[in-house]
């Protein structure tokens, strides 16, 4: 079992929040979660794309490689994999696994099982190492989350390798619970201001809870309603880490590899 693998245990199950550039993975680690994720919504949103598109293949393997070597173990969220082709997709996943990926999120899009498993079956080959979480889409945007459905692929999954099953949308705790108790990998839910506690749910053998892009839209609004209160000549609430701490987060040289002087000393807010 990997490091990686260890984290998903039912009762006490990972918590995984989800970055989207190298500040936010950074931050994350030094407020001491072990592990991170990525979310394809702020990937594709940062770059101006659409999510879900497999628009973003450059970018992911990009933010991969920029967060591999980082303090904690990185998960990528990989949307379909950016391709059809299993063979295709498991040639990404070895990619991922080369620059410091240890585990790769792969969703379905509600679309053919066989496909998805397909994908799982290849990148299980091309990458051993990597832990495969395969996410069903039968409760997510607007599926009707036919429970015999959502069991039926997600069995097709873990029978094609999947070290790990990932339901979003699913908040039903009656439900959430079944399929924890069904499968010998971990069940992963997506956590939900509206759904079960996070006590709840390691109450329901949940084995890992994704934060998703909450936090990518949490900061974009905040930065909204800070905007509005400048504009509306009040102070802005909330937390706001100082700027010395917040460029601390990049190193010297890291995006490029090379080590550059010291700035001047300036004051920012």
């Amino acid at each position: 079992m990997t490091a990686f693998a260890d984290l998903h245990r039912a009762g006490a199950p990972l918590l995984l929040p989800c970055a989207w550039d190298h500040a936010s993975a950074s931050a994350l680690a030094e407020h001491g979660f072990r592990a991170v994720g990525t979310t394809s919504l702020g990937v594709a949103a940062a770059a101006g794309l659409p999510d879900g598109a497999s628009a973003t293949r450059d970018e992911t393997l990009r933010l991969a490689l920029t967060l591999g070597s980082g303090p904690f173990l990185l998960s990528v969220d990989a949307e379909g994999g950016f391709s059809d082709d299993p063979d295709e997709v498991g040639r990404f996943a070895r990619e991922l696994a080369a620059v410091g990926a240890v585990g790769i999120n792969l969703e379905d899009g509600a679309g053919p099982a066989d496909r998805h498993a397909a994908k799982i079956a290849a990148v299980r080959s091309a990458a051993p190492g990597l832990f495969v979480n395969a996410r069903t889409d039968t409760y997510w945007s607007g599926g009707d989350g036919d429970p015999a459905e959502t069991l039926r692929r997600l069995e097709a999954y873990r029978e094609a390798g999947a070290d790990g099953l990932f339901v979003p949308g699913l908040t039903d705790p009656a439900r959430i619970g079944q399929l924890a108790a069904h499968f010998d990998v971990p069940l992963n839910v997506l956590y939900s201001p509206e759904g079960p506690a996070l006590a709840h749910l390691a109450d329901l053998g949940v084995g890992r809870v994704s934060v998703g892009s909450l936090l990518y839209r949490r900061a974009l609004g905040a930065a909204l309603a800070a905007a509005a209160d400048i504009r509306s000549g009040r102070v802005p609430g909330g937390p706001t880490p100082p700027y010395g701490e917040v460029a601390a987060l990049g190193g010297p040289g890291r995006a490029s590899g090379v080590s550059r002087p010291a700035p001047r000393a300036r004051t920012r807010w």
